[in-house]
């Protein structure tokens, strides 16, 4: 939450900043919009393997407007991770819904449910070092077998 405020804060100062308030104003409610999306983002864990989007979203549904909801699957085999994402429109919603289903049982697992965090940047890319490590490089010492 105190991310949210202080992007608010940045934000209303570029606005003042630019001195034209109208020219601002779309990319500003947009950006408002889209703060107050992110703590409407539930995390579910402990989901069992045959449980799908349309089935998580179902058991969502009666706490509010579900926009959207996402089972996360392994990319090499496409079976469920075991946790995924429901996003309300509003944060009254995913508030009672993550009370009300935190420890609950869904398709014969109790699931655990919180507030999503926004994921750590990554750092680097593809061939970006931090390597295997494993003692295969670096010193030549002990190349006589």
């Amino acid at each position: 939450m105190a991310f949210c405020n202080k992007l608010r804060g940045l934000l209303r100062q570029s606005i003042s900043i630019s001195g034209n308030a109208l020219n601002a104003q779309a990319p500003a409610v947009s950006m408002l919009n889209a703060m107050r999306c992110m703590s409407t983002k539930l995390f579910i864990g402990g989901l069992s393997y045959g449980t799908d989007d349309q089935s998580l979203k179902d058991a969502f549904a009666s706490f509010g407007d579900v926009v959207d909801s996402k089972v996360i699957t392994d990319r090499d085999t496409g079976r469920s991770r075991g946790f995924g994402f429901v996003n309300f429109t509003d944060g009254e919603s995913a508030k009672e819904a993550m009370t009300a289903m935190d420890g609950q049982e869904l398709n014969g697992r109790n699931i655990r449910v919180s507030l999503a965090q926004e994921r750590a940047p990554r750092s680097g890319g593809f061939g970006s070092g931090g390597g295997y490590g494993g003692g295969y490089g670096g010193s030549r010492g002990n190349d006589g077998f």
